[in-house]
C-alpha cells in the first residue's frame, strides 16, 4: 500500500493552526461564580463519582477551572458573564449512562434560586449568564433526536448562552450565539497509551464502535440515520477498512496508527472519537451532515479533517483513496500542532490554550453585551410556566 507508506513522512513537522487558538482571555473578561447549595453539584457527584470520567464531565472540571482562573472575580458588579455551577448530567444509570430527565427541573430551581436571591439574572433574565449542558442534545436534555426536538431548549435558558457539546445548524437544541466544545476525554488516559511519533501508520481508516442499537432502534435506520449501518455493509469486508465492534485494549494506539478515523454521528452528530482522533494525530473523516465543530473559530476543521455527506458512505473508499498524499500529510502536519490538542482537552491543571481558555475566549469575543439584553424594569421576556408539565414539578 504506496500510500500509507507516504503518508507517514513528514508527520512530525508541526504545521500553523488559527491564530486565536493561542489568545489569552485573561484580562479580557471577569467571571461571576454563583455559590449555590451542593446539592446541584459537589454532592450530585459524592453520589456518582463515575461523573469525572464519562464524556459529559466537562461541566464539572469548567467549574473547578474557574474557582481558581484569574478571570473569575469576586465581585458581582465588575463582572461580564455570570456561570451557575450546576451537574444536569450527573445522575447515571447503573451502565453509566446519564439520565437527563431531571436537568430540566434541576435547571428551572437553580435559576429559581439565583434569581430570588440576587438580583443580576432578573436585570437580563439570563442574556449575561452562562451554563454548560454538555448533554447529547444540550439543553434540550433527552438522547434521543426526536424527544429532543419535541421538548426544545428549556424556556428559561433561550437568552443565556449554552456552552455545549451538541452542535448543528438550524437545529432547534443549538441556540445562535451558543458555544459548542469538545467532550471530555481523560488527558492523563491518553497521555499513558501515547507511542512513538515515529511508528508506521500502516492502517487506512479505523474505527471502533456501535453500528447498531438494537436496544434503541431495533428495526434500524433511525441510529446515527443509517449512516453508521452503511459503513458496516459496504467496508466490513474491505481490507482497508479496520472496523469493528470490539474496543481493544489497543484503541488508542490502534488510533495512532491509523490515517484515517471514522468520526460518524450516533444518536446526536459528536463523540469522542472526534477529540481523540485530533490528539492521536489521526485525520478525522466527519460523517455527520451539518455539524457544529468545536470552536470552529479557532480550529480549522476544512484543513485538519476530512467532511464525507451521510449519503456518500457507500463511497467512502474512493473518497479516501482518492485524496493526495500531499495533502494528507498537510493535515497530518497541521494535527501534529500541540496547540491543535490541547484546544480539544479539559487537562488537570489546566493549560494555556486548553479547552478552558478557548471557552472563556468565546466568551470574551461576544463582549460587550449590547445594551438592548438590559431590560426595563418591570419587563419580563421569558415564560417561567412554558414547558412539559413534568419540567414544572419541584425539584
Amino acid at each position: 500500500m504506496v500510500l500509507i507508506t507516504k503518508c507517514v513522512l513528514g508527520f512530525n513537522n508541526a504545521g500553523s493552526a488559527g491564530d486565536v487558538l493561542d489568545d489569552d482571555p485573561v484580562g479580557r473578561l471577569k467571571v461571576y461564580v454563583y455559590e449555590l447549595p451542593s446539592k446541584y453539584n459537589k454532592k450530585l457527584l459524592q453520589k456518582d463519582p463515575r461523573c469525572l470520567t464519562h464524556m459529559f464531565a466537562a461541566e464539572i472540571f469548567m467549574h473547578r477551572f474557574l474557582l481558581s482562573s484569574p478571570v473569575r472575580t469576586l465581585n458581582p458588579d465588575e463582572a461580564d458573564w455570570f456561570y451557575s455551577p450546576i451537574y444536569p448530567t450527573c445522575d447515571l444509570t447503573p451502565m453509566g449512562l446519564p439520565l437527563p430527565f431531571k436537568s430540566p427541573r434541576m435547571m428551572r430551581s437553580a435559576i429559581q434560586l439565583i434569581s430570588s436571591n440576587w438580583p443580576y439574572w432578573n436585570r437580563t433574565e439570563g442574556a449575561d449568564h452562562f451554563f454548560v449542558v454538555p448533554h447529547d442534545f444540550g439543553a434540550c436534555f433527552h438522547y434521543q433526536e426526536e424527544k429532543a426536538v419535541e421538548r426544545g431548549i428549556l424556556p428559561l435558558l433561550q437568552r443565556s448562552t449554552l456552552v455545549q457539546t451538541f452542535g448543528q445548524r438550524n437545529h432547534v437544541c443549538l441556540n445562535e450565539g451558543s458555544i459548542t466544545i469538545p467532550p471530555f476525554a481523560p488527558p492523563q488516559k491518553m497521555q499513558a497509551h501515547q507511542i512513538p511519533p515515529d511508528i508506521p501508520r500502516s492502517i487506512f481508516v479505523y474505527f471502533r464502535g456501535l453500528f447498531y442499537d438494537v436496544n434503541n432502534d431495533p428495526e434500524g435506520g433511525y441510529y446515527a440515520r443509517g449512516a453508521r449501518a452503511a459503513v458496516w455493509e459496504n467496508f466490513k469486508n474491505n481490507p482497508l477498512f479496520d472496523i469493528s465492534t470490539d474496543h481493544p485494549t489497543t484503541y488508542y494506539e490502534d488510533m495512532q496508527r491509523a490515517i484515517f478515523c471514522l468520526c460518524p454521528l450516533g444518536w446526536a452528530p459528536w463523540s469522542p472519537r472526534l477529540v481523540e482522533a485530533v490528539v492521536f494525530g489521526c485525520i478525522p473523516v466527519i460523517i455527520a451532515d451539518d455539524i457544529v465543530l468545536p470552536f470552529a473559530d479557532a480550529i480549522p476543521w476544512e484543513e485538519i479533517g476530512v467532511f464525507v455527506a451521510e449519503e456518500d458512505v457507500p463511497n467512502l473508499d474512493t473518497i479516501l483513496t482518492s485524496i493526495p498524499p500531499e495533502v494528507i500529510l498537510r493535515k497530518q502536519r497541521l494535527l501534529a500542532n500541540p496547540s491543535m490538542k490541547r484546544a480539544m482537552l479539559f487537562p488537570q491543571p489546566a493549560q494555556p490554550g486548553d479547552a478552558f481558555h478557548q471557552i472563556l475566549n468565546g466568551l470574551a469575543r461576544k463582549l460587550p453585551h449590547d445594551r438592548s439584553v438590559y431590560l426595563k424594569s418591570g419587563q419580563n421576556i421569558l415564560n417561567w410556566t412554558a414547558g412539559p408539565v413534568g419540567d414544572l414539578k419541584p425539584w
